[in-house]
């Protein structure tokens, strides 16, 4: 049965079918296989979504959709800005920058993208700088969105492995911030050898008017991730309070949101949650699926036998997960793999939190990588550019991220350090 669903699966995504498409025909063969009646994948599907936690995906969807029409992202570029953007190559700074606030409220690097990516694309291309650059900046820039807290990979992982994702969502930090300021250390000294950016500062706000025009956004996710850590609501109430935040601004004080435009936001978030939903719906069968057959258990044994050691065991899997994030959509993969591989990570003596992030991060550089980074089809379609045209400016800030992936791997107190600071371990 294995050995028939992940052939039909290989077989679906060499036709260019749709990932969650190819999962669920390779999970209907499964079951034909195996002879058990087809209820079955109604009733694994409909398991996989009624799940508490993941009604924290649409919400965080909407609101950073809310984020992007109502004036709130548009004014953390000014922020950031306003920090970053008056030294040379400033407004790439302000692209790393602003991303990593709106990460702490949407959780998603798509919406990332396209929020940011609207504004600071077309002002680094009117700056000089080549427009391939500008999208695998913002590609690449836009992946801290699932890394730095709160996040829908980590919400995936947490569901799936049993993990609080309250840990999770503090145990990002350490690794956001450290990629987030690996990319701003490498735009700036790559800025100073090509000689780009000398003239980024114009336009720039002063740090007190900029904070006082975004006051409202900034406050957003302090109220956000505050009521998360200081015990107020979960992580999936948060969501909902996030978007009855940018709902508020972005009609009431900003006044950007018209009901018009409210229903054209509207209908995209329902548009992504369903994609993303079904996605995990089809995942979560696939899942059921392979466990039921023992394979989950067979993969621990022989990882077991053949990785002796943990920091084998992580540079396998590290291995492993890079190939895959460039073929299978990141919550699709996190969904079918951490009910098999965490529980090997326990037996090496691995945290299961800190095994979620090296695997997040990991597949978060599956977004910004060829041939099915959705980073990268996202950021292509704000700067109106083909794929194979910002491989080669792609490529460096792919060596960053790989480089800070190694040491979230293997210095696990960067993830671990603040986790265990706030919940006294």
């Amino acid at each position: 049965m294995t050995t028939a669903m992940v052939v039909t699966m290989v077989l679906c995504f060499a036709l260019s079918i749709s990932v969650a498409v190819s999962i669920g025909l390779a999970s209907m063969l499964g079951i034909q296989v195996t002879g058990a009646p087809m209820l079955i994948s109604v009733k694994e599907m409909f398991n996989s979504i009624n799940k508490f936690p993941l009604a924290a995906i649409p919400f965080f969807i909407l609101a950073g959709n809310l984020m992007e029409t109502g004036g709130i992202s548009r004014r953390l570029v000014e922020f950031a800005k306003s920090i970053v953007g008056g030294v040379q190559g400033g407004l790439p700074m302000t692209c790393v920058l602003t991303c990593m606030i709106f990460a702490a409220v949407s959780g998603s690097s798509v919406a990332t993208t396209f929020a940011i990516g609207a504004i600071l694309i077309p002002a680094l291309i009117k700056h000089g700088y080549p427009v391939s650059y500008a999208a695998a900046l913002q590609a690449t820039s836009a992946e801290l969105g699932v890394i730095i807290p709160p996040s829908i990979p980590m919400i995936l992982y947490g569901v799936s492995a049993e993990v609080s994702i309250g840990e999770l969502f503090i145990a990002g930090f350490g690794p956001g911030l450290l990629i987030g300021g690996a990319l701003m250390l490498f735009v700036y000294l790559f800025c100073k050898w090509k000689g780009w950016g000398k003239s980024d500062g114009e336009g720039r706000l002063s740090f007190g008017r900029a904070t006082w025009q975004a006051g409202w956004a900034l406050l957003m996710p302090v109220i956000i991730l505050g009521g998360i850590y200081g015990g107020v609501f979960t992580p999936t109430e948060a969501s909902a309070v996030a978007v009855l935040y940018a709902l508020v601004v972005g009609m009431l004080i900003y006044r950007e949101i018209s009901p018009k435009a409210l229903y054209a936001i509207l209908r995209k978030s329902v548009m992504s949650s369903a994609v993303i939903m079904f996605i995990i719906a089809n995942a979560g069968l696939f899942a059921f699926l392979i466990t039921r057959a023992g394979v989950p258990e067979a993969i621990g044994r022989w990882l077991e036998a053949v990785l002796q050691s943990p920091g084998y065991f992580l540079l396998g899997v590290n291995a492993a997960l890079f190939v895959i994030g460039m073929f299978i959509e990141t919550s699709a993969a996190i969904i079918v793999l951490a009910p098999i591989l965490a529980p090997v990570a326990m037996h090496f003596g691995i945290d299961p939190v800190h095994f979620g992030l090296v695997m997040v991060v990991n597949l978060a550089l599956g977004m910004i990588t060829p041939p099915f980074g959705v980073n990268l089809f996202a950021a292509c379609t704000v700067a109106r550019i083909s794929l194979d045209r910002i491989i080669s400016s792609l490529l460096p800030f792919v060596l960053v991220v790989l480089g800070c992936l190694m040491i979230v791997t293997y210095v696990p107190s960067l993830s671990l350090g603040l986790r265990d600071l706030v919940y006294h371990k």
